[in-house]
């Protein structure tokens, strides 16, 4: 009887986690910069807006932490988004000191067609699954990274990204993530 799935380490004659994932990774983040081109820094400026468009409005910091973007880097990233008409600093109706980063009507379309890109690079690189295998690995995935992130929340999810690929999945502003 022929198995359905390959044995471990077949395909590949490797099938260690960080190898597939650095593959995965490496796939998506070319794929997801060509078509984030135009969204200032890329794949990183979407995950803000994303960010801020889900649940309520972050604080700056708020972000940074979830986002695990140190705080200075974050600064910029707002700036520009802010100079895109992506996002607007608001203050926080509780502490006028306090400014939320919410996504602007513009920003929201944006999102939109970004999301739509994104599902289609997401499909593309696990597209060697089926469409079960692919929900079911793209929802363990995501309990996986939340799990990680709150257990070690110094984590920085760029820094492994630098380091998975070599440097080579930096954009043009010299950020990856």
């Amino acid at each position: 009887m022929t198995p359905t799935t390959p044995e471990r380490g077949e395909a590949t004659g490797d099938s260690n986690l960080g190898w597939s994932l650095a593959v995965l990774l490496r796939r998506w983040h070319e794929h997801a910069e060509a078509a984030l081109a135009d969204l200032p820094h890329g794949s990183r400026g979407y995950h803000v807006l994303a960010a801020t468009s889900r649940g309520d409005a972050p604080t700056q910091a708020a972000l940074a932490e979830r986002l695990l973007i140190d705080r200075s880097v974050m600064t910029y990233l707002i700036d520009d988004l802010e100079a895109a008409d992506l996002v607007q600093r608001r203050p926080d109706p509780a502490d006028r000191r306090v400014r939320r980063v919410c996504p602007t009507e513009h920003g929201l379309e944006v999102l939109a067609r970004a999301d739509a890109l994104v599902g289609h690079i997401e499909e593309r690189v696990l597209g060697g699954l089926d469409p079960d295998a692919r929900a079911l690995f793209h929802a363990s995935a995501a309990r996986a990274a939340t799990a990680v992130q709150e257990s070690s929340p110094g984590t920085d999810p760029c820094a492994a990204v630098v380091q998975v690929t070599g440097g080579a999945a930096g954009n043009a502003q010299g950020t990856v993530g």
